[in-house]
């Protein structure tokens, strides 16, 4: 139910993930000719893809791990809980797996909501009513959420941006093709049912629905084209909260942002225009085609954590229609998704004090630490930065700070009691507590009490924001940092990974932040056109690569440039890392830090699930993403006693150094 963030598409978090890998073999291929090969052959040939994504690796089965461990701690939980918080998250468990009880429930748990829509008779009820939905985490007419200041990165504002639609996309309202004609009439079926469902009289349904798509058709006219938003310049622009309500004199804003308890003097409003006509359109519309579009979005809202008619109705259209999904998925991950939308930090500081010990989070800073000592000892022998760049690379680099496990600062836990009787009820609540950790925020110094990933999901990622490292609790597992392995397995594994979330500190996206947290290029032009020049050359060279599961299909190197070059940088730096620590380390040894990153992007998938991530995905395939650094290392191939010119180890020219 919550907002997506703003600026999640331009200064979202680098997660690692694992993306391709060629087809199991009945012989395994040496080690020269594909290293990937050679060391996955047993993982290839014991795991084909199946499933409705095509695809298997050895990264989703840590994701699918980590999801396992949320649900045995959910049920020990219900069982005997351990603590305040515990025993909350085991009665939300608990309720939503009594699905007798939840369609007991049938639309009880809203029915406050509906009566509070039900009440609205003129339109100055209609912005308290938009407010209270705000309020539990239900965000209609537009998203309010909390963002860094790009002129502050070290506190947050409120950004009022677009949203309030029922489909993904504006263009899914004004586009005429035929396709689109089309979801768009099975879409007004949708809305039909969850009106009906909600209190909508069957023979009213039909005329209601049409308003509710007329008023969200004025929404997405209004609205910017998705790509427009990539840019988060383009989705900032401060604006004192005092005088809204005089500009937007029918909306309320300004007591809109009290309602949600935020007492911040400024806010981002990118798009005054689309409030104007939001304005415009409380004071024009009727009260009833508001009372039908508000009643809607509460109802598709909640409609996956309510009884089986409004799940099936959910997932005909969301799942089937949208997504291509052919099932549900199991109510177990039903309600585990539930949780972790609504409370997942709460579920996220249990997951941490259950599976991550002390041992583990104390080689994880030990090896992360290695590698920022080992990257910082790359740039003082860069010859590519200029002076001036390299002593703000320097600068940024000691301000680095590396978080591991959880947050550093703990968040507030206090909730209502939730109890077992309803599960969309504690949905509400659990998401009416997590709208308001939200809003708090707002404000100075309060960005770097929370992370934008949670710790029980699988995630190592450089947050450009603040300038630090984030690494999961549920990171910290076989294949990433396995504890069974010795250390040069865990350099190569998970310090190869800290590396490549390191390098985007100081790459062409992490020259738009400088040590001080400001928006701001610290590069010359030379300085870019040196890197450009060696990205260029990662471009080219992976673009000559085959695509896994795919005749005729090349890796899109321009499409793959950074990830890539963030993958060979990573396993340098891990590399130096590792050997000037253990130079006394035998073949043996060595030979394990390589098959560790190897072993990280294992991974078969049939040529559909290929297909689509050539055209889509910003990593190589797993074979490339294992083998192409491993190529460009001449001690790698001199290890392997590889012929120069092989596919592992290529000649002295086509060679790539990140790091010289």
């Amino acid at each position: 139910m919550p907002a997506l963030r703003p600026l999640t598409c331009a200064l979202a978090l680098g997660l690692s993930a694992a993306i391709a890998a060629p087809g199991a073999q009945a012989k395994p291929p040496v080690a020269c000719a594909d290293f990937h090969g050679n060391t996955n052959a047993d993982w290839l040939a014991a795991n084909p893809p199946t499933g409705d994504a095509g695809m298997v690796s050895a990264m989703g089965q840590l994701a699918s791990r980590a999801r396992q461990q949320q649900i045995d701690l959910l049920e020990a939980a219900k069982q005997a809980p351990n603590g305040n918080v515990q025993t909350l998250l085991g009665d939300f468990w608990a309720s939503g797996m009594d699905e007798a009880a939840v369609e007991r429930d049938g639309s009880n748990p809203i029915a406050p909501l509906l009566e509070r829509i039900g009440a609205i008779r003129r339109d100055k009820d209609i912005p308290p009513a938009i407010a209270a939905l705000h309020q539990v985490g239900i965000p209609v007419v537009f998203n309010f959420s909390p963002d860094v200041d790009l002129d502050n990165l070290g506190r947050h504002i409120g950004y009022f941006s677009q949203g309030g639609l029922g489909l993904p996309d504006p263009a899914f309202y004004t586009r005429t093709d035929e396709d689109t004609r089309t979801v768009l009439a099975q879409y007004g079926k949708y809305v039909e049912q969850i009106l009906v469902l909600t209190g909508t009289p069957a023979d009213q349904a039909a005329a209601q629905a049409a308003q509710v798509i007329d008023l969200e058709t004025r929404i997405a006219r209004a609205s910017r084209p998705l790509v427009d938003l990539r840019d988060p310049r383009n989705n900032y622009a401060l604006v004192p909260a005092a005088g809204l309500d005089k500009q937007y004199r029918k909306l309320q804003l300004e007591d809109f942002i009290i309602a949600q308890q935020v007492g911040d003097a400024t806010v981002s409003m990118a798009n005054p225009a689309l409030f104007a006509t939001l304005d415009t359109l409380v004071d024009d519309l009727k009260p009833a085609q508001w009372k039908a579009y508000l009643q809607w979005r509460v109802g598709d809202a909640m409609a996956p954590y309510l009884s089986r008619a409004f799940r099936e109705a959910s997932f005909n259209f969301r799942g089937r229609v949208l997504e291509g999904r052919v099932a549900p998925p199991p109510r177990e991950q039903q309600v585990l998704d539930a949780i972790n939308l609504a409370a997942g930090p709460m579920l996220g500081r249990e997951y941490a004090q259950r599976y991550l010990d002390a041992g583990t989070k104390a080689r994880a800073e030990t090896v992360a630490s290695g590698i920022r000592d080992a990257l910082g000892a790359a740039i003082d022998r860069d010859t590519r930065l200029g002076a001036t760049a390299r002593s703000e690379a320097r600068a940024k680099l000691s301000g680095l700070k590396i978080e591991i496990g959880t947050p550093d600062r703990d968040i507030d836990y206090t909730v209502q009691p939730i109890g077992r009787g309803s599960f969309g009820g504690n949905m509400l609540i659990a998401s009416t507590w997590r709208h308001g950790s939200e809003m708090h925020r707002i404000g100075e110094a309060n960005v770097s009490r929370r992370w934008n990933v949670q710790p029980q999901t699988p995630a190592l990622a450089y947050d450009i924001t603040q300038n630090r490292l984030l690494v999961t609790a549920a990171m910290l597992q076989a294949p990433v940092l396995d504890a069974s392995r010795g250390e040069p397995a865990q350099y190569g594994a998970f310090g190869a990974l800290v590396g490549h979330e390191l390098t985007h500190g100081f790459d062409a996206r992490g020259r738009l932040v400088d040590a001080a947290l400001q928006v701001k290029d610290w590069w010359s032009a030379e300085d870019a056109n040196a890197w450009n020049a060696l990205a260029s050359r990662v471009a080219s060279q992976y673009a000559a690569l085959p695509y896994p599961a795919l005749e005729g299909v090349k890796v899109n190197g321009v499409q793959t440039r950074d990830e890539d070059l963030a993958d060979l940088s990573g396993v340098e730096l891990a590399w130096a890392a590792f050997t000037r620590g253990h130079p006394e380390a035998d073949k043996a040894a060595k030979q394990e830090f390589f098959k560790a990153w190897a072993s990280l992007w294992a991974q078969n998938m049939n040529p559909a699930a290929a297909t689509a991530l050539a055209s889509t995905s910003v990593h190589a395939p797993g074979q490339w993403r294992a083998n192409g650094p491993l190529s460009n290392l001449a001690d790698f191939g001199e290890l392997y006693g590889c012929r120069v010119g092989s596919v592992m180890r290529h000649k002295p020219d086509d060679r790539i150094q990140v790091w010289p």
